[in-house]
């Protein structure tokens, strides 16, 4: 079977609109966090949010396109761009059958849902957009990427809540295994940013109330933790066969080696407090990449900072891992960038490909009062030198859905 290498990087998150300032806040341990823009949330219970600023969608796309489409379709479509630039790579006549693409989402453009729907109640049934409908649709994120750069391999659209984003780098490793592709361009992308949306979350229990210290409030494995920060971006890495990559002279930055995914068939949005689904999920991605525990140099952790999540993942790593457990590095960078849902795993994939070819893994900030159940190595609050060789990243979604992926520094 072909090797699977990642050549090009593109972002839009909190901490940065591009790779390098996201990669730089990341080490620096910078927080995204801060007051909600997005709406008026005076009223809400929940005040705040890491979200994306300074964003132009102009820049990446014809202000025609800017107004047709979703602001996490403008997201997919601004890193994608930045990814193949950073791939050196252009997609053309002779390429454009054998490039893939598969980014997906958690909502979708489920904001131009809610926002199409006080037009119909104020307005009535003539002033809804006759573009609604395909801009709100997920599959809009993948397809208009391909429709964009004209990549007319498989396209596809995977919605699988907070773990979208890992699973699509599994199935475009899938794509290019199976030769139905040469490149495909991976990721994921999330903008909800809706009264809906924060109100429900709310509701839930799920986000962090301290609205009076946002910065603080993404605290995941701290004994004080209570809820996640919502958080928005977009991920975008071009994966290639590293027969095409060196055929071309492309620089390398880490290699895919394999994933897994697993069901908890527990509950809709609480995990399964043993963690079996998430344990099964470690272990068979190990097992697919042909590594075992001793060779795990880093795992990024879903680590979301919400009670339930952080102790049940802690101990899910520690019945894959076994003893191995107390000496690998468990980083979690929604303390940075909240949890951004569908791109989650996406962006956690290459922070993990940056520490893979940097040799430097983020901390996890905000980590002040350590919580007996949550006993590991989590990089506190300072980034770490390591050479680390191999990587798993977790992401486990609502309704009980666990993706890990496997990752290597690549050796040619």
């Amino acid at each position: 079977m072909p090797r699977v290498v990642v050549t090009g990087l593109g972002a839009i998150t909190p901490i940065g609109n591009d790779v390098p300032t996201f990669w730089r806040n990341l080490i620096d341990g910078v927080s995204g966090a801060g007051p909600i823009t997005a709406f008026d949330a005076t009223n809400f219970p929940v005040r705040i949010a890491c979200e994306v600023r300074d964003f132009d969608p102009s820049q990446w796309m014809d202000r025609k396109m800017a107004r047709r489409t979703a602001r996490v379709t403008q997201f997919a479509l601004a890193a994608t761009r930045q990814a193949l630039d950073d791939a050196g790579l252009s997609v053309d006549a002779d390429n454009r059958d054998n490039v893939g693409v598969v980014i997906s989402t958690g909502g979708g453009g489920i904001a131009l849902m809610e926002e199409g729907t006080h037009i119909l109640i104020e307005k009535g049934p003539r002033s809804i957009s006759p573009f609604l409908l395909p801009s709100i649709m997920p599959n809009a994120v993948s397809c208009l990427v391909s429709i964009e750069t004209g990549a007319r391999g498989p396209v596809l659209t995977s919605t699988l809540a907070c773990a979208s984003g890992n699973y699509a780098m599994i199935e475009a490793y899938h794509f290019l295994q199976r030769g139905e592709a040469d490149v495909v361009i991976a990721g994921g992308a999330e903008s909800s940013s809706t009264p809906l949306t924060f109100a429900a979350l709310a509701r839930m229990g799920a986000l962090s109330s301290r609205n009076d210290d946002p910065t603080r409030a993404s605290r995941p494995f701290d004994a004080d933790r209570d809820g996640f920060v919502y958080g928005e971006g977009a991920a975008v890495m071009i994966l290639e066969t590293e027969e095409r990559a060196k055929a071309r002279g492309a620089k390398i930055y880490a290699e895919v080696l394999g994933g897994r995914l697993t069901g908890d068939a527990f509950h809709i949005t609480a995990p399964d407090p043993d963690g079996d689904g998430a344990v099964r999920a470690m272990q068979g991605a190990m097992q697919n990449a042909g590594i075992q525990p001793g060779d795990v140099g880093v795992i990024y952790a879903h680590g979301t900072s919400t009670p339930l999540n952080d102790v049940t993942e802690t101990k899910a790593i520690k019945r894959a891992l076994g003893e191995h457990a107390y000496s690998v590095a468990v980083t979690a960078t929604k303390s940075m960038v909240g949890h951004t849902l569908g791109a989650a795993g996406a962006m956690s994939a290459l922070a993990a490909t940056l520490t893979l070819h940097e040799g430097v893994i983020p901390p996890t900030i905000n980590y002040e009062r350590p919580d007996p159940e949550c006993d590991l190595d989590y990089v506190p609050n300072q980034a770490r030198r390591a050479e680390v060789n191999t990587a798993l990243i977790n992401a486990f979604g609502f309704g009980g859905q666990n993706v890990v992926l496997a990752m290597g520094r690549y050796f040619d």
